[in-house]
């Protein structure tokens, strides 16, 4: 009987692709699982979850970020200065105007595995307000998020 080996990847085995996606196509959770899920690199057929094997992604127009509902007037992002009484708020209008790669930049956080590996996968993550980026000698492939509002 032949017996079957489990393949692990060795992180010297990993390649890693480009690809660039418009932030304007659908909302933004959809967006954001989508864009985990090329960081982790679980579409791949080698996936090992020890090794961090995802891709670059190249996301373009943040400021054109789509939420559904009332979330642009609704959805509040805290955080906390450090001193007592310090906890600081803002809505998703106010967080657009001040920065709005933070918005996709939080999604996207928020749903990678809390390990050691998050920081280097949040490295490859780009991000840019508008459509205009500065890899396009990466070659990057065009992702099309599907989704309706």
């Amino acid at each position: 009987m032949k017996k079957l080996n489990t393949f692990s990847q060795k992180p010297a085995d990993v390649t890693r692709k480009w690809y660039i996606v418009d932030a304007s196509t659908a909302p933004v959770g959809r967006l954001a699982t989508q864009i985990a899920q090329l960081l982790l690199g679980k579409g791949k057929a080698e996936f090992t979850p020890h090794v961090d094997a995802g891709d670059f992604v190249v996301v373009i127009n943040s400021d054109k970020a789509v939420f559904t509902g009332q979330k642009e007037l609704n959805k509040t992002y805290y955080r906390h200065t450090g001193y007592p009484g310090g906890i600081k708020d803002r809505t998703v209008g106010e967080q657009r105007e001040k920065d709005s790669t933070k918005l996709i930049e939080k999604a996207v956080y928020g749903m990678l595995p809390v390990n050691k590996l998050r920081d280097g996968r949040m490295k490859r993550l780009k991000i840019y307000t508008g459509a205009e980026h500065n890899h396009a000698a990466q070659k990057p492939e065009e992702i099309n998020v599907g989704g309706s509002n």
